[in-house]
Parts: structure tokens; C-alpha cells; sequence
């Protein structure tokens, strides 16, 4: 029996991802109006339609239908033909202002909600991340960067999903890469075949090493052999419906708060990003092979009641050790947090696609507390 293990990504034109990014475009421009905005943004959309709702209280102020339709461009959704286009669809919004009883909690420089967090590291990429989400991730952003900057496709439409299934070894290192999914939309005068010779031609091998592919490599390409009504019209789409995307694509473990439409009171976010930032600078330390962290707090306290690291054996100390280490070397409350990585500031949108972690762009990515650490 072979050990495998699979991972999915998805595009920012698949209609869960959608709707992540218009919450944090929203969140962004609430930031950018006022710092200090207290945001829980949930959407929806559907054919012909966006929902957006939610508790928001700032002194800035925003035009969200304007906000809404711009992502939808971006994103790439313009043609009618898709029934779902940035210049027709309806935009709803139903946002009201923060619970008081919220508020005062977080007021003090408490936790925004109860919860437990985990952030995951691992050797197996440089990205520090599992390389089943690494590969996946990475092909769907130069998939999309094709059919946005290229005319190498030009019958690509924004939604797209991918798997990458690895192969390890008896020491649960990387071997080979055992299956390849890749499922497109496309425009209705393409055929299945011309699309799995193109990506064979033009994608995968900008992205797939080539030792790690061989002749028992499985590729299933539009594996129905029709991708043409795709996003919001084909599926309806939800704020936080991706989070093993957005996370370690199954691998650790997760808390289950979602993080797009969220400022950085709420610690399903901040904390999230926090425990990342921890096992990565841990693994990067060399102190573990891979690592996982767990932060858990109480609402409106600011100290986590629980930090917990797990080095799946691979520690170079005990696991309860180096906690202790964890707890002296971070602060770990919510404005320790908000302040280390400057999180009032507008970086949202951009985290809603392709994961919020592996990439070096984001300041909890920041490999600045290694010599902390060692």
C-alpha cells in the first residue's frame, strides 16, 4: 500500500473564493478609512448576485457596491455570458454596526471571540508547507496569471480548481507526485483534449519539478470533459467555506474559524497568522522537522489561556519545553499581534486566493525570530 496524501486548491474565480475576497475588499477599505474598524463581513453570491452582510463599526466610510463590483472585475468575471459579470449583478448589503457587548471586551485589548488556533510548519518545501497544497496553490496562480497576462489560453474563464497527490516514504518524505487534477472553466468551443495538451504543455511544466514526475504520473484534466457554466451561476459561493485552502490542505490540525472578512480583533484571524509565524521560525531554527502550534483564548482576555507545540517527534527538545520557550519569546496577545504585523493596515484582499500562508509577502511569513529561537 502506497502513502499518500492529496491536497486541493482552488481558484479566485471559484465562487467560495469570490466571496472571500469581496469581504476583505471590504475590510480593506473599511482600514484604510479608519485603522481602528471593527469588521465581521460575511458574502454570498449567486447567479446575477452579491450579499453582503455583517457587523462593521468605524468612522470611515465606503461605497460597497462600488467595492463589490470592482473585485468581481478583478477577478475577472465581465462577460454576460457568465451569469455572473461585474457591470449587471445585483449587489445587496445588510451591514450593521458591532454588539456592544463585543465591543467592550475588545475594547480592553481582548481576545475578539473564544477559540483555538493552530499554525503548522514543515521542511518538506521552502516555503516551509506541505508540498500537496504548495503544488496545488501554485499551479492555480500561473494558471491564472495565463489568462490574465497571456493569450497562450485564451479560452480560460476565472474558476478553476486543482489536487496534487504525493507519494511519500517509509520516513514520510516527498517521492514522487502520484496524481495531478486539474478542473478549468472554459469558453464552450474548446474540447477536452486541446485543454489537457495545452496545460501539459504550458502549465505543469512551469510548476512540477520534473524528477518528481515519471510514466505512472495520473493526470485527470476536466475530468467530466465539460467546464463551461462555472462560478457563482454553477455553484453559490460563501465567506470562509475554504479554510483547509486557505490553511495546510489538511495537514495539522484546524481550529475552524474562517479568516476573510475579519479585521484583526478577531483571533480566528490574528491568531491564526500568529501560530504560523511561531512554527515556521521554530522549523526554520531548526529546532523540528515540522511543528504545529496551538493558541486558544477567551473572549475579551487578552493572554491565551493555552499554548500547545507539537513536533511530531522530530523536536530537538520536549515538546512542553518548548513551549515554555513559545510563551517567553512571543507575545502572544491580540495587540502583541496586531502590532508585530502591523495587521490595521489594508494587506486583506490579496490573502483571500491562493493561501494565506507559504508566501513571503505577508509579514507572518518573516523568518525574524529564528535567532530568538536557537
Amino acid at each position: 500500500m502506497k502513502n499518500l496524501f492529496t491536497s486541493e486548491s482552488v481558484s479566485e474565480g471559484h465562487p467560495d473564493k469570490v466571496a472571500d475576497q469581496i469581504s476583505d475588499a471590504i475590510l480593506d477599505s473599511l482600514l484604510k478609512e479608519d485603522p481602528n474598524s471593527r469588521v465581521a463581513v460575511e458574502t454570498m453570491v449567486t447567479t446575477g448576485l452579491a450579499i453582503v452582510s455583517g457587523e462593521v463599526t468605524t468612522d470611515g466610510y465606503i461605497e460597497v457596491q462600488d467595492i463589490v463590483r470592482e473585485t468581481i472585475k478583478d477577478i475577472g468575471y465581465t462577460k454576460a455570458s457568465y451569469r455572473f459579470d461585474s457591470e449587471s449583478c445585483g449587489v445587496l448589503s445588510t451591514i450593521h454596526s458591532q454588539s456592544e457587548d463585543i465591543a467592550q471586551g475588545v475594547d480592553r485589548d481582548g481576545a475578539g471571540d473564544q477559540g483555538m488556533m493552530f499554525g503548522y510548519a514543515t521542511k518538506e518545501t521552502p516555503e516551509f508547507m506541505p508540498m500537496p497544497l504548495q503544488y496545488s496553490h501554485n499551479l492555480l496562480r500561473e494558471l491564472a496569471r495565463i489568462r490574465k497576462q497571456t493569450n497562450l489560453m485564451p479560452y480560460l474563464g476565472p474558476d478553476s480548481k486543482s489536487q496534487v497527490t504525493i507519494e511519500y516514504d517509509e520516513n514520510k518524505q516527498p517521492k514522487r507526485i502520484h496524481t495531478i487534477v486539474l478542473s478549468t472553466q472554459h469558453d464552450a468551443d474548446v474540447d477536452q483534449p486541446q485543454i489537457e495538451s495545452d496545460l501539459k504543455k504550458i502549465l505543469f511544466p512551469q510548476i512540477i519539478p520534473a524528477e518528481l514526475l515519471d510514466e505512472e504520473t495520473i493526470y485527470h484534466v476536466n475530468p467530466t470533459g465539460k467546464f463551461v457554466i462555472g462560478g457563482p451561476h454553477s455553484d453559490t459561493g460563501l465567506t470562509g467555506r475554504k479554510i483547509i485552502v486557505d490553511t495546510y490542505g489538511g495537514f495539522g490540525a484546524h481550529g475552524g474559524g474562517a479568516f476573510s472578512g475579519k479585521d484583526p480583533s478577531k483571533v480566528d484571524r490574528s491568531a491564526a497568522y500568529a501560530s504560523r509565524h511561531i512554527a515556521k521560525n521554530i522549523v526554520a531554527a531548526d529546532l523540528a522537522d515540522e511543528c504545529l502550534v496551538q493558541l486558544a483564548y477567551a473572549i475579551g482576555v487578552a493572554e491565551p489561556v493555552s499554548i500547545n507545540v507539537n513536533t511530531y517527534g522530530t523536536g530537538k527538545m520536549n515538546d512542553t519545553e518548548l513551549a515554555d520557550k513559545v510563551a517567553k519569546t512571543f507575545d502572544c496577545t491580540p495587540k502583541g499581534i496586531i502590532e508585530r504585523f502591523n495587521l490595521k493596515t489594508p494587506i486583506y484582499k490579496k490573502t483571500a486566493a491562493y493561501g494565506h500562508f507559504g508566501r513571503e509577502e505577508f509579514p507572518w511569513e518573516k523568518l525574524d525570530y529564528v535567532n530568538k529561537l536557537s
